[in-house]
């Protein structure tokens, strides 16, 4: 294996995993969305907190830092609050915890995420591109 083969292959791992990280990403941003409006069961009680993907540095075989996602942590901004005293979930003033999740945060974050995504796509069909040229190059 050339030199060149070695670090295409390199490079694609290091994008698989940022491939990676970036669907569980999504998959986390998915969570947060589909909480959005979700209250809690109990009067008074906390509802749905917003997660936050944890990313880590990760050392890849053959060499190079890729990345993978360690976990989620809870995003510890205020809940908002709405006064609805009818509601099940109410306090005894009548108020209702909303999540501190914010729809148009999540759509950015998708979009970022989505972006990430596609860059490392194109690394890993860059790498091969090159890789297959570095072949032809080397066939008698």
């Amino acid at each position: 294996m050339t030199e060149a083969t070695t670090s295409a292959n390199s490079a694609m791992a290091i994008a698989a995993s940022a491939l990676q990280a970036q669907q569980a990403r999504m998959r986390v941003i998915a969570e947060n969305i589909a909480n959005a409006d979700s209250v809690s069961p109990t009067a008074g009680g906390d509802p749905y907190r917003r997660q936050s993907p944890v990313f880590k540095p990760m050392t890849m075989p053959g060499g190079g830092t890729g990345v993978m996602m360690q976990g989620v942590q809870a995003d510890q901004t205020p809940f908002r609050t709405v006064y609805s005293p009818g509601n099940p979930a109410a306090d005894p003033k009548g108020y209702v915890k909303m999540p501190n999740v914010d729809p148009l945060i999540e759509a950015l974050d998708m979009r970022e995420a989505q972006r990430a995504y596609e860059a490392n796509l194109n690394v890993i069909e860059t790498a091969r591109t090159m890789q297959s040229r570095t072949l032809d190059l080397l066939k008698p």
